[in-house]
């Protein structure tokens, strides 16, 4: 086969349509945009979902549900293959190793281990969640996989919320559990 020889499939292209081009050729006059109005003129026509003025249905329907979207844990994801490639056996895992390693950028809410591929190596695993594979193959390799508590939200806007929290941490310190 050579360059010249290349054309499209029969039927994959298609003439583009020419109106305005006179009486004869069935798209003259007002080239199949019938007389006058909004649908005529360049440009014309309405929105999607636009009811001529009235108010669309869209805005006559109640509001349902609830969103959490913005209290929503979202974890930075770490397989277990990329810990066999990245890290030394018997060395210690948490978020500074992995991120200083590459694995992730940030840290987002917090790291999950996930139990995607083989584990030979033996690690000490601090992160804030694992996958019950990962967990049991960082344990079948002989090492431990510590969960750290999540990391806690605050959100600009919400000064009592961060009060209440400053004075549990302040709490939890001066009363240490037994």
């Amino acid at each position: 086969m050579k360059l010249h020889e290349l054309s499209p499939n029969k039927g994959s292209n298609r003439e583009v349509k020419r109106v305005g081009r006179g009486h004869g050729s069935g798209w003259g006059k007002t080239s199949g945009k019938g007389h006058k109005g909004q649908w005529a003129r360049s440009g014309g026509g309405v929105r999607p979902g636009f009811e001529g003025g009235q108010t669309s249905l869209a805005r006559r329907m109640p509001k349902r549900g609830f969103t959490n979207a913005a209290f929503k844990t979202e974890y930075a994801i770490v397989n277990v293959r990329d810990l066999e490639k990245r890290f030394d056996d018997g060395m210690v895992v948490d978020e500074a190793a992995i991120i200083e390693s590459g694995l992730i950028n940030k840290p987002l809410d917090g790291i999950k281990v996930l139990g995607v591929g083989k584990l030979s190596k033996k690690f000490t695993v601090k992160v804030t969640a694992f996958s019950e594979s990962a967990m049991e193959k960082i344990q079948k390799a002989g090492g431990t996989a510590e969960t750290l508590p999540p990391k806690t939200k605050f959100f600009p806007n919400n000064e009592g919320a961060r009060k209440r929290a400053d004075e549990s941490a302040k709490r939890a310190s001066e009363n240490p559990k037994k």
